[in-house]
């Protein structure tokens, strides 16, 4: 079974990015049934982007016999609270969120730079993040139904027979259950807030598209090759007796797609594969890049072709052929979406950061001195740490932009 520890990291590490069209440039995730030529091969997650660290569920805390509050408050996000001990968790982190980048294409110094990158950026990432939670929450987004099918696909991807051995398996390593169910939700309503707020607001018009490929030309001339998108209906644990029935949904699915239903959707809704948060987009192969089958399937099929049901180890499979490169130099038709998608990316980045430095100046941030400078200068307050007395418990009352809060604190809600 594979490990848990990892699979909880993948929604402690949270991309800062917007629902956007799938990249068809760069690594690419390969098919998970199956993935290359060679015979029987295991399947293959995409990688996540590197990202911050969502919010955990708010801790518990603990006194000694003094009455002093043992879990440190780092930071102070509007009614919510970072501690200490999530700050940490971060930090350690940053090392293995680094690796899983790099997948060994780095040097020691490259991984290094990486690592010290990230865990500069620890504490802003999680104030930046428990911003975009609050801000869901105000916009009343309900992830709930999509928390149990990001589950669900956990469970299937470690072979667990049901959400009772799932939540077994995560404690058994030490996690807490309603905190791990908490980072995918953490998750998903990030992801649907930079979707709404900064994404749809990025419009790239066709004349740009073509000024870039005018400009860009050699850059488009390459061998043959087709992009695929996927679905699957895993087959893994599953009983014989159930076979049938998901033979049946996989031909449900592929006839939805040829009656005219859009492919991403129904992958988002239907497939079981990794792929399916980003629509069952797979990537861009060449010839002998796929196992030899499905390879002379795929490149006989035009733009927007579906193959029948393939039945694979993993389970059954549906392809459609996104787009069909010839040899040579593209034509703008055949690489407009790429284009597109590159420059939606270039701009992402920036309209996100200043979406956040407004929810920043929007909001209540208060950060302890000695971690000012690793937020960043995400606060707009500093957190003032005294000794600890009765009357120093509660926090004194001003303006917004100057209150001052003290140490030790329970975890309230500003007075």
């Amino acid at each position: 079974m594979r490990n848990l520890v990892l699979l909880a990291g993948l929604f402690l590490a949270v991309p800062l990015a917007a629902q956007q069209p799938a990249p068809t440039d760069g690594p690419q995730p390969k098919l998970e049934a199956p993935p290359t030529a060679e015979p029987e091969p295991e399947p293959v997650k995409p990688k996540p982007k590197p990202a911050p660290a969502p919010v955990a569920a708010k801790p518990k805390t603990t006194a000694d016999p003094g009455g002093r509050v043992v879990e440190e408050i780092i930071a102070r996000v509007n009614n919510e609270i970072i501690t200490k001990s999530e700050y940490d968790k971060s930090l350690a982190s940053a090392e293995e969120d680094a690796k899983q980048e790099c997948e060994n294409r780095c040097t020691p110094q490259q991984l290094a730079t990486a690592t010290d990158e990230r865990k500069k950026s620890a504490l802003r990432d999680l104030i930046d993040q428990a911003l975009l939670v609050q801000r869901g929450k105000d916009m009343s987004i309900s992830v709930e139904t999509d928390v149990i099918k990001q589950l669900d696909q956990i469970r299937i991807q470690n072979k667990l027979p049901d959400m009772d051995a799932l939540e077994k398996a995560v404690t058994s390593q030490g996690l807490n259950w309603e905190d791990f169910k908490n980072n995918i939700r953490s998750h998903l309503i990030t992801q649907k807030v930079i979707g709404q707020e900064v994404g749809s607001h990025i419009n790239i018009p066709e004349s740009e598209s073509k000024k870039f490929y005018e400009e860009h030309k050699a850059e488009f001339i390459g061998p043959e090759s087709v992009a695929l998108r996927e679905i699957v209906v895993s087959t893994d644990g599953k009983k014989e007796a159930d076979l049938p029935d998901l033979r049946k949904k996989a031909e449900t699915a592929r006839k939805r797609v040829d009656d005219g239903e859009d492919f991403s959707e129904i992958a988002k809704r239907m497939s079981d594969g990794t792929t399916k948060e980003q629509g069952g987009y797979l990537g861009i192969y060449k010839r002998g890049e796929l196992a030899k089958p499905i390879e002379d399937k795929v490149f006989s099929m035009k733009k927007n072709g579906l193959t029948d049901v393939l039945e694979t180890k993993q389970g059954f499979l549906i392809l459609q052929v996104l787009e069909h490169y010839d040899e040579g130099q593209q034509s703008f038709d055949k690489v407009k979406e790429k284009i597109m998608n590159q420059l939606y990316e270039t701009r992402m980045q920036p309209a996100l950061r200043d979406y956040l430095k407004t929810l920043r100046e929007q909001s209540y941030v208060v950060i302890k001195p000695a971690y000012v400078e690793a937020a960043g200068g995400a606060g707009n307050s500093e957190i003032q740490e005294v000794s600890a007395t009765p009357e120093q418990e509660k926090a004194k009352k001003g303006d917004k932009g100057s209150r001052k809060w003290y140490f030790p604190l329970k975890h309230s809600k500003p007075s």
